[in-house]
């Protein structure tokens, strides 16, 4: 079996290339676990287990797991950090580390005690609320107001388009790919805006019909979505209209539902 790792940090850049200059495709969050595929001087070429995608880390980043210890923790039954900001404690020297939503904390007693490794934390309930329905959803996507574009982003510090749409829906249950244009072939089509429902995704092309943007709808005529920032813009069957600029933004493609 190759070498396996797990991200025991709020946050580990994954990169298109083996160095510090090259650009962030992605993030690590806490608790996400990876198999290494290859090593190359100081930088580990990874595939992330929740959704397949491929990058480059640091190799100082990296904590390693036992074959035993990688399979244990992935068979166990995780919860989602859903608020956008908490604290985790590492018990053994007391160290506390910041994480965001979306990271992966197993399911533990009312202790909130759990290990990697061999190493012990706690962490607080309050972090962990379940999210039942599509109106859950979107106070929980709301939760992502404002916070900055950053491309490969996935929390609150900076987040991308596609990448606020996974971490949205992972809370939710649904693991998503990591790309607008994956994200795309999944769930069934709406045909019109007026027959969409909260939680629906919206998706946006190009000039040359590549998918380059996508969006949860509120309803049938609001999108939340990143774009500069995570905020609020009005929709219809042309596309995004931008109230700044008086014009459409992004050209609507098509309109999926992936929670029935």
């Amino acid at each position: 079996m190759k070498k396996t790792g797990i991200c025991i940090h709020t946050l580990i850049a994954v990169r298109s290339n083996p160095s510090e200059r090259a650009e962030m495709v992605t993030q690590l969050l806490f608790g996400e676990t990876f198999i290494i595929e290859e090593v190359t001087g100081n930088w580990v070429r990874i595939m992330n287990i929740a959704d397949n995608y491929e990058g480059w880390v640091d190799k100082k980043l990296v904590t390693y797991l036992t074959e035993d210890d990688f399979n244990q923790w992935n068979s166990m039954h995780h919860q989602k950090v859903s608020t956008p900001f908490t604290t985790i404690i590492e018990n053994e020297n007391k160290t506390i580390k910041p994480l965001v939503a979306g990271s992966n904390i197993p399911k533990t007693d009312l202790n909130g005690i759990f290990s990697i490794g061999g190493i012990s934390y706690t962490y607080p309930h309050s972090a962990i609320t379940e999210i039942n329905d599509n109106v859950e959803l979107i106070s929980l996507a709301k939760q992502f107001l404002n916070a900055p574009y950053l491309w490969g982003g996935k929390s609150i510090l900076g987040i991308d388009c596609s990448g606020f749409v996974q971490i949205v829906y992972s809370i939710y249950g649904i693991n998503l790919p990591r790309d607008a244009s994956k994200q795309i072939v999944l769930g069934s089509t709406i045909n019109f805006t007026s027959e969409a429902k909260p939680g629906d995704l919206a998706f946006f092309d190009n000039e040359i019909g590549d998918i380059v943007h996508v969006g949860i709808l509120m309803n049938n005529h609001e999108i939340i979505h990143a774009s500069g920032f995570v905020k609020i813009d009005p929709i219809d069957h042309q596309g995004i209209f931008n109230q700044e600029s008086v014009k459409y933004s992004h050209k609507l493609r098509i309109i999926k539902r992936i929670i029935v």
